[in-house]
């Protein structure tokens, strides 16, 4: 597996100095008409869906590898490709994309920092040309080391040396704002919603690494233990996932389904 030439949090000024090399890879995961209306030149648009799996009410879940190989294969994502995601929205999409790649045994990415928003607000080109991908063959490897389902939230509810960190909203970590058959949180998790760790006045980057491992270990959420992120469906929660990483937390999983898999059976505790 080749190592990254790039860094996993990857600032919009590097980037441009690299557009136009051979593998290296835009994906842009905004809404479709705000890519046919502007988007990073070159870079191919990935609807989010695609790179999810849904069987209501869990949604979220990792297709399987044989859709993976399509979906990744169709976008131009080969052995050697260095993969560039970035959205709309904060980095939610482009996270699960990252995340899903790791998964399937791709390590040669990296996540624009502040995504588009950085990027057009800082006078950066943009383009309204639809992009043809080009054709590769993805081989998926794949690990289940980035994953956390729950079997393994289940097992290890009281284990010291795990945290799960639930990056919803306090209200729905609360239970107040219920989107599944029950509401509440899983006993222990720590809530630390994904916008806080974003910099609004820095066109949604990410704070700083001193204010980001003082968010999280403010929290008892250390490098030392093995950390679970999860939000409804894993979306929001893929975001955390990256940033932890990038703040060199090596122990990191992410739960696919998330809370519409926890919180729509009814044989798992749950706190309000």
């Amino acid at each position: 597996m080749s190592e990254a030439r790039l860094p996993l949090i990857l600032e919009p000024d590097e980037l441009e100095r690299h557009l136009g090399e051979d593998d290296l890879l835009v994906v842009d995961l905004s809404k479709d008409e705000t890519y046919q209306r502007m988007h990073i030149p070159g870079a191919v648009h990935l609807e989010y869906s695609s790179i999810v799996h849904a069987e209501p009410p869990r949604l979220g879940l990792l297709p399987d590898d044989e859709r993976l190989r399509e979906v990744l294969s169709d976008a131009g994502i080969g052995p050697n490709t260095h993969v560039v995601a970035y959205d709309d929205e904060g980095g939610g999409r482009a996270g699960r994309l990252l995340w899903t790649l790791e998964v399937a045994g791709h390590t040669r990415f990296s996540l624009l920092n502040g995504g588009l928003h950085a990027w057009a607000n800082e006078g950066h080109s943009l383009s309204d040309a639809p992009v043809r991908p080009s054709a590769a063959e993805f081989t998926v490897r794949h690990t289940d080391e980035p994953v956390a389902d729950r079997a393994y939230v289940l097992e290890h509810l009281y284990d010291s040396g795990v945290v799960v960190l639930d990056a919803r909203s306090p209200q729905e970590f609360q239970g107040v704002d219920v989107r599944a058959q029950r509401g509440g949180h899983i006993p222990n998790a720590v809530n630390v919603d994904w916008t806080n760790a974003m910099d609004p006045n820095r066109n949604m980057r990410l704070k700083s690494e001193a204010d980001l491992r003082a968010l999280y270990e403010s929290r008892g959420i250390t490098p030392d233990k093995t950390v679970v992120t999860h939000c409804q469906t894993h979306h929001r929660s893929a975001h955390t996932y990256i940033v932890l990483k990038a703040l060199g937390y090596s122990k990191v999983k992410g739960y696919p389904g998330s809370w519409s898999d926890w919180g729509n059976v009814t044989d798992v505790p749950v706190e309000p």
